[in-house]
């Protein structure tokens, strides 16, 4: 059973285990405090409810630790959890608190960036030190040094939720580099299925459309020179031979008009499993790109994209929108992220305006704090056909006019044959 829970649902299990084992502690000097005597030991009715306090605020902060973005209410339960730690060991005259801190450990690396978490361990530590003088009737020199002494089990602890959050954000990663490589794997399936296509036209057009176009003249040449019953087999090859070049024909358009790549085959594989956020694609039922160059293009703008939403926007939505403007693709991308005051140009938005600018195409980033990021790209096809069907589920509402009128266009390569 323990193989089948991940790094987050141990720590979790473990921390309130822990929590409910202190219960027996507690219950053993629960009473009264005697006042004449600062050091006597007692739990009140003060340390069971800073006992329930961290209890439900461990239980919600851990409740899914690696599915979830941290938000305001995460860090104020934070705050309390920590805060009822210490009053436990003020209010019990114990070191109980102290073990609490220990569980609180564990998850300040999954809320608190690593510097952060590091400065609220240590001052939990510090801020617990005259409960030991009070408590335990230590001098402030035992005191540091039993704070010391327990800040290393803590940090043992810290530790293991470090590692346990950093084996998540590599299996994290790892699902949403293989979900690139299905996606990169399909396009290259696609321009394989799109290449061999061609290379059997060519095929069919260069060696037989000529060599029946040379049988057919041949033959009508002996039209003219024989007579009779021969006259009449040779009429006969002549339009077995003229009916073979049309069917030839009719197999190199079909295959021609067969020859796009198919986009959905290969875009589709990006939204699954990514982890942590929802990706709702949105595209016509029928969308194919002639050109592969165009088509890998788009390909990486949806892939990174999608990876600036799960690393940098701390995104939990992502809405992808494909439509067409004229001849052009168009892409429109909006998350629920954190936003910012301005779309820094990093690496990931510079790589995609240069490959889309090396076709034409444009880019424009929308940002503003807490209503998360706009993308829109516009790839022109220049002549490229793009088929869309338009009364499939998936089209855009805001496609143009023309995008129907395209719909029922029936792309034709014809055959010329000398």
């Amino acid at each position: 059973m323990l193989s089948r829970l991940d790094h987050a649902r141990l720590l979790r299990y473990a921390g309130l285990f822990t929590w409910v084992v202190i219960v027996m502690p507690l219950w053993l000097i629960s009473g009264p405090v005697d006042e004449a005597d600062p050091a006597a030991v007692g739990a009140g009715w003060h340390a069971w409810v800073a006992w329930a306090v961290f209890g439900g605020s461990f239980a919600w902060l851990s409740r899914a630790l690696d599915a979830r973005r941290v938000n305001l209410l995460d860090y104020v339960l934070l705050v309390l959890m920590i805060g009822s730690a210490v009053a436990l060991s003020y209010y019990s005259n114990s070191g109980l608190g102290v073990l609490l801190l220990m569980v609180a450990a564990c998850v300040l690396p999954w809320l608190l960036p690593l510097p952060a978490s590091i400065g609220v361990l240590v001052l939990s530590e510090l801020v617990v030190i005259p409960v030991y003088t009070r408590a335990l009737g230590f001098m402030w020199f035992e005191a540091v040094m039993q704070s010391v002494l327990y800040a290393g089990f803590t940090c043992f602890v810290f530790a293991t939720g470090y590692v346990a959050r950093q084996q998540v954000l590599a299996r994290d990663e790892q699902r949403r580099l293989n979900a690139e490589l299905r996606a990169t794997r399909a396009l290259l399936a696609e321009s394989v299925r799109v290449n061999e296509r061609t290379r059997i036209s060519r095929e069919l057009h260069d060696l037989l459309g000529h060599h029946l176009t040379a049988l057919s003249l041949n033959l009508e040449v002996a039209n003219h020179l024989v007579s009779g019953q021969a006259q009449e087999h040779v009429t006969q090859a002549h339009t077995l031979a003229k009916l073979l070049l049309s069917d030839v024909r009719e197999a190199v358009s079909r295959l021609r008009d067969d020859d796009a790549i198919d986009m959905r085959a290969t875009l589709l594989p990006l939204a699954d499993n990514v982890p942590g956020l929802r990706i709702d694609m949105d595209m016509p039922q029928t969308f194919l790109v002639d050109d592969p160059e165009r088509a890998h293009v788009l390909l990486r703008c949806t892939q990174e994209i999608i990876t600036n939403a799960v690393r940098h926007a701390e995104a939990g939505l992502l809405r992808l929108r494909y439509g067409f403007d004229g001849d052009a693709v168009v892409l429109e991308a909006r998350d629920d992220g954190r936003g910012a005051e301005v779309a820094t140009a990093g690496n990931g938005l510079l790589g995609m305006r240069e490959r889309l600018a090396a076709h034409g195409g444009a880019l424009q980033v929308e940002t503003s704090p807490g209503h998360g990021f706009a993308v829109r790209l516009r790839l022109p096809m220049e002549g490229n056909v793009v088929a869309l069907d338009a009364a499939a589920p998936g089209v855009p509402a805001s496609s143009p006019p023309s995008v129907a009128a395209e719909a029922g266009a029936i792309r034709h390569h014809p055959l010329e044959v000398p």
